[in-house]
């Protein structure tokens, strides 16, 4: 079975994604890693014309945006299925994604998560500002993904989807944040994420794993 190819920063949330439906499928890959501030170069602009990341490269088949990557993970790899067969759970798990990536990521992930987590390893101060703006619209996508989680184990139903592995490398470092431990405080969605947390494809591709950075010490 040829390798998976994955071009990106380590720690990217959209980076992660491709890493976990692959770890979820059993699917052989390998990362091409990027350094901060390379996406614009023309090698990687050959890539992406856009000038962002993931791209993937499989036997031949070259492929950028993170939802196309992984939906073809999930088809052309043997392994648990991600996506469900039922078109309601099928139309919730695209739900999910489509407020991952336009809700969650400029809020929870851009505004506060990378002001909060990112930044500073990199030696720089967070931006106050952005994290103030960000803060409504985390609460809003907080309660979103509340209530459409409900009762259910998973986004989709019992089962893990594509869903699950994008809302989670964009919110598992959330309650790390000042302002997400008091967001989530009591969120059934802390629960949700103790299952990820438990699953070897999330714990095998955390950002401090992918950074080579140490764990943090035990309360």
């Amino acid at each position: 079975m040829s390798e998976v190819i994955v071009y990106g920063i380590p720690g990217s949330p959209y980076v992660r994604m491709p890493l976990l439906a692959c770890e979820e499928k059993g699917a052989p890959y390998r990362i091409e890693a990027m350094a901060f501030g390379s996406t614009k170069t023309p090698e990687h602009l050959a890539r992406h014309p856009f000038g962002r990341m993931p791209v993937i490269e499989h036997d031949g088949f070259r492929l950028y945006e993170s939802q196309a990557i992984i939906r073809y993970i999930d088809q052309v790899f043997e392994g648990p299925r991600l996506t469900p067969a039922d078109p309601r759970a099928q139309a919730r798990m695209n739900q999910v994604m489509g407020i991952v990536d336009w809700y969650v990521m400029p809020s929870i992930s851009s505004g506060v998560g990378f002001n909060r987590l990112i930044k500073p390893l990199l030696g720089l101060a967070p931006d106050e500002e952005a994290i103030a703006k960000a803060l409504p619209q985390s609460r809003t996508c907080i309660a979103a993904l509340e209530e459409l989680l409900g009762e259910k184990a998973y986004f989709a139903g019992d089962r893990v989807s594509l869903a699950d592995l994008m809302a989670v490398a964009h919110l598992d470092m959330f309650p790390e944040t000042p302002e997400g431990a008091e967001i989530m405080a009591g969120s059934p969605l802390l629960g949700w994420l103790e299952r990820m947390a438990g699953r070897p494809s999330v714990a095998r591709t955390t950002l401090r794993k992918l950074m080579n950075l140490p764990e943090p010490a035990a309360a």
